[in-house]
């Protein structure tokens, strides 16, 4: 951050790191981990991608180095010539270290490291973080910039676009309207952002970033000197509210926090992106099959923020029912608007252009009885949907919730439902288009129209979610009191089910008005009566699904049931004889976490759709039921190649039991943003999943910061979600004949390397003693659970540090702690460990040989297996061991530090090593070498920010109270999650 790329120095407020002379060996490349990793994670591109590559991301260059300047210019007017040269002189040894393997480079920048007061600390950490942030901007309108010079040029559609998953369609002879329109008739596709305790970013940040990236999308405009000038100008101005705005909350997020954040992104993005992606999907169909074809509402949104209370005591009834109100009344003041601006656009004369009769009638009912509108039937019907709008929205929000203009007739009948209000706005829609005015309802009409049937009046659906241990307790003190049961949890499980369904076939209840409840009973049973009122309200849309962490029996499904019965949302009696009348509001979802849990999974799901009744409830639901996938706690539980291979086995073996019984499966994939939380690229995670598990059905979780990544710009945002239609598009429609001939032996090969691996992976993490110890010393674990980055406790018990367990941590914050101390340990361990002994174990060098050769034909040949090595070869770029060395030196125990650090080294070098010889490419990312340059590029400024948080953590766990201390561990981990983008 210079002239180049300036960084930063923040208000007098941290702390002075120190640095040990091992430390600086390890930074300096001295140690075997250290020099390993300068050579191997700095996923040099390769050099076939050469000067073609390079000359078309110069603009990516040079966007980077002018917000870098701009940043430097800022950080010398705010701090002064003394804070800017720190920073700078930082800044040129890291990326000269990195670039030229210079140990005398690293040495200085050690020796500036040791010598910044507490004030520089902070201003350096505050530098580099806001420098990778703007960054990130860059790459974004880089990618824009690409895609637009694509479509300029006509180049041929690129992988994850709807044209050219039609393409593929067409190749396969599936582009017929009948087979598409059955598709996105029955199709569901539905994103649920979720609210994790990973998303490190203020909203104020982001409408910061918001703007930049705005701006900076302006500079490729045709300007003149005046107007190129006054951008220039507002970039600065946007890049000193940055400096001048705290990075950090004061307070920890609440909940209220959290779903205006999420609200955020529907204004940036979903509101306006969805409608368009609807309408370029239906031009694209008309444009294929020839004629004309409507898309029903298949794209929706979800959201748990406000419904999710598994192991946040934060979220309760009243929490629902503020989320409800306050999406309702974001869309309400989008519908409101549109309409307003619509009777502006719409001034149609009658005499000039004409109306149809069903318009004429709409209008005859406006409550506008000016002259001046008599021949402009549009506008006095959108006065009169706007009267009706206006209406609704103080029905079911209240007086001035959602904010009207003056003169509204207060008269209108509200609508009953959001379908009625985009009837009418169809209306208009249909007597433009026979009336020569199409075109008239490209820009807003047709939008607003679309915008109505996807949001309805609620926005997103809000999913419940809860833990069964607590459903158990609810369920065990309700019988308990009703003088049923004495003690319920304690029975077996077919005890339990014979209980419970007993109680489903009564038509009383086992609540008495008269009977005290503890807390927790009258909370629980409180947010499922406030889903009944919502779903009154708002629609049967706006609470439609309960998700059920810890499946781990059948009674945990049917434990739900009983309490929906108890609360108003299971209508009739379930049971033998009684099955015709039961209808439940909610669908039970069984969330499948650990690697037990998974191999589990279908005869949990086949014995519940053998309980009586259950057929029932399952036609009610339309002969479809959902099953959730953790890949979090399945990947904390057996390691990264494991998760991946018991979710595959899981989904063929659910697909196999729903065709038996004639039911729909739709998965609902709880990714997160790291590979080792299922992240990676949407489009290859869908199209890698087995055969018929997609079917146009999918759900899947967006979390933590991966949401401001993905939607925070509105033209990245849509082309993510478009992304994820074109790759359900393909993976339910195109014939699968990329599937292997030899696909049962690749599988079994897997069964045996999962197995390798899960047991390389456990020996550590669970069967190491020291381990834990060492987990929460070497990383910042404990400090991450310190910041008030959400609304969540990071361990879902809250334990005494002397009694602490792995197994009590949430996923979340254990990927997102090895994410931070740069060894990004769940999206790789275990791999080498488990392809190492699959080779070694060969009887003779033609076994090997063979086994190798399989492997190399499952990278080739098998989506799940490419796609999986993919991901990998991704998170090994981002791994470096001399930075995480040092974070090792945090541990006091030289025996423990040197044991596990040592098998963590070793590990790295068997994985790095077996994927080069499956892959056949030596360097990381060979095959994406604008990511490996961007990730490459990133290392000098993610270096700082990585000793500065060691030396910070040392002084604070040494008892070191100075405020600015603990603040400046805080400010590391936000720079540090923005430099490698999808940590959380």
């Amino acid at each position: 951050m210079t002239s180049s790329g300036s960084a930063r120095t923040a208000r007098r407020n941290d702390a002075s790191p120190r640095s040990s002379k091992k430390q600086s060996a390890a930074l300096a490349g001295a140690s075997p981990a250290a020099s390993a990793s300068a050579r191997a994670t700095g996923a040099a591109p390769a050099k076939t991608a050469a000067r073609g590559r390079e000359d078309k991301d110069q603009p990516l260059f040079q966007d980077i180095r002018y917000l870098g300047r701009l940043l430097g210019d800022v950080v010398r007017e705010q701090e002064g010539d003394a804070v800017f040269d720190v920073v700078e002189t930082i800044r040129q040894n890291a990326v000269k270290f990195r670039r030229e393997d210079d140990t005398s480079a690293a040495q200085s920048l050690e020796k500036q490291l040791r010598r910044l007061t507490p004030e520089q600390s902070v201003s350096v950490v505050r530098a580099f973080s806001f420098f990778s942030h703007l960054a990130n901007i860059a790459e974004d309108r880089h990618h824009n910039r690409r895609r637009r010079i694509h479509a300029l040029a006509g180049s041929a559609p690129q992988a994850g676009t709807i044209a050219y998953a039609l393409g593929r369609l067409a190749l396969g002879g599936n582009l017929d309207t009948a087979t598409l329109k059955r598709f996105f008739d029955d199709a569901l596709i539905v994103p649920v952002l979720t609210a994790h305790p990973t998303e490190v970013q203020r909203k104020s940040i982001l409408d910061a970033q918001h703007d930049i990236a705005r701006l900076l999308a302006e500079r490729d405009q045709p300007l003149t000197e005046r107007e190129r000038a006054y951008n220039e100008t507002m970039l600065r101005a946007r890049v000193t509210t940055l400096w001048q705005t705290r990075m950090l909350r004061d307070s920890r997020l609440t909940v209220a926090d959290e779903i205006e954040n999420a609200l955020s992104y529907y204004r940036a993005t979903f509101l306006s992106e969805l409608p368009a992606l609807y309408d370029d999907i239906e031009t694209a169909l008309a444009e294929h099959t020839g004629e004309p074809v409507h898309v029903a509402p298949f794209f929706q949104m979800g959201s748990w923020i406000g419904g999710d209370r598994d192991g946040n005591p934060n979220v309760t009834a009243a929490t629902l029912e503020h989320a409800i109100t306050r999406q309702a009344t974001v869309i309400f003041e989008h519908y409101l608007e549109q309409v307003h601006a619509l009777g502006a656009e719409l001034s149609v004369s009658n005499l000039l252009a004409g109306a149809s009769e069903a318009l004429q009638t709409l209008a005859s009912a406006s409550p506008d009885q000016s002259p001046h509108r008599v021949g402009e039937p549009y506008r006095r019907a959108l006065i009169g949907v706007y009267a009706r709008l206006a209406a609704t929205a103080r029905t079911l929000l209240g007086e001035g919730t959602a904010h009207t203009r003056s003169g509204v007739h207060r008269d209108a009948a509200p609508y009953a439902d959001a379908q009625a209000f985009a009837n009418d706005l169809n209306v208009l829609v249909d007597s433009l288009a026979s009336h020569h005015g199409a075109s008239l309802a490209t820009p807003r009409l047709a939008p607003l129209a679309r915008a109505a049937q996807v949001f309805g009046f609620h926005l997103a659906s809000i999913d419940l979610r809860q833990s069964s241990d607590i459903h158990e307790a609810v369920i065990t003190e309700l019988l308990a009191r009703a003088g049923v049961e004495p003690d319920y949890a304690s029975l077996s499980e077919e005890d339990k089910l014979r209980v419970l369904l007993a109680e489903l076939a009564q038509p009383r209840l086992l609540r008495s008005p008269y009977i005290e409840y503890s807390p927790l009973v009258q909370s629980e049973l409180a947010v499922l009566e406030t889903a009944r009122v919502t779903r009154e309200r708002f629609g049967a849309r706006a609470v439609r699904n309960y998700i059920i962490s810890h499946t781990e029996t059948v009674s945990d499904l049917v434990e739900v049931l009983l309490l929906q019965k108890e609360t108003g949302l299971l209508e009739g009696t379930l049971g033998s004889g009684h099955a015709a009348h039961a209808k439940n509001a909610l669908m039970v979802i069984p969330l499948f976490e650990t690697i037990a849990d998974l191999r589990n999974a279908p005869v949990i799901m086949r014995e519940y759709f053998a309980l009586p009744g259950v057929e029932t409830l399952l036609a009610h639901q339309g002969g479809e039921q959902e099953v959730m996938l953790g890949y979090s706690d399945s990947n904390k539980d057996g390691g990264f190649l494991t998760s991946n291979w018991e979710l595959y086995r899981a989904e063929l073996a659910l697909v196999a039991l729903f065709r038996e019984r004639d039911i729909t499966l739709r998965l609902f994939h709880g990714r997160g943003g790291t590979v080792g939380r299922g992240g990676g690229p949407t489009y290859q995670a869908i199209l890698s999943q087995p055969p018929g598990t997609v079917n146009g059905q999918i759900r899947l979780t967006e979390q933590g910061e991966i949401i401001a990544s993905k939607f925070s710009n509105a033209e990245i945002g849509r082309r993510n979600l478009e992304t994820v239609v074109a790759a359900t598009l393909e993976a339910s429609l195109v014939p699968q004949g990329n599937t292997p001939a030899n696909l049962a032996a690749f599988e079994e090969t897997m069964s045996a390397l999962s197995n390798a691996a899960m047991a390389a992976y456990r020996s550590l993490v669970y069967e190491t003693p020291g381990f834990t110890d060492y987990f929460f010393s070497s990383t910042p674990i404990s400090e991450i659970a310190e910041l008030n980055i959400g609304s969540r406790p990071a361990s879902r018990k809250l334990q005494d540090p002397k009694n602490r367990r792995i197994e009590d941590l949430r996923a979340i914050p254990w990927g997102f702690s090895w994410g931070q101390c740069r060894l990004l340990l769940t999206g790789w361990y275990g791999f080498g460990s488990a392809v190492a002994a699959h080779l070694e174990s060969a009887a003779n060098d033609a076994e090997r040989t063979r086994r190798l050769s399989t492997l190399r034909k499952m990278y080739k040949t098998w989506p799940f297996f490419s796609t999986l090595l993919s991901n990998m070869d991704m998170v090994l770029s981002k791994t470096d061991l001399a930075v995480a060395s040092r974070y090792a030196q945090l541990v006091e125990d030289k025996k423990l530090r040197k044991k596990v650090f040592d098998r963590i080294v070793a590990e790295w070098e068997r994985t790095s090593q077996t994927l080069a010889e499956i892959t056949g490419k030596n360097e990381r990312l060979a095959d994406n070498p604008l990511l490996a340059r961007s990730i490459k590029n990133r290392f000098p400024y993610l270096d700082p920010l990585n000793h500065l948080q060691v030396e910070l953590l040392k002084r604070h766990r040494a008892g070191d109270s100075n405020t600015r201390v603990r603040r400046g561990i805080h400010l590391t981990i936000n720079g540090i999650a923005a430099g490698l983008r999808n940590t959380g």
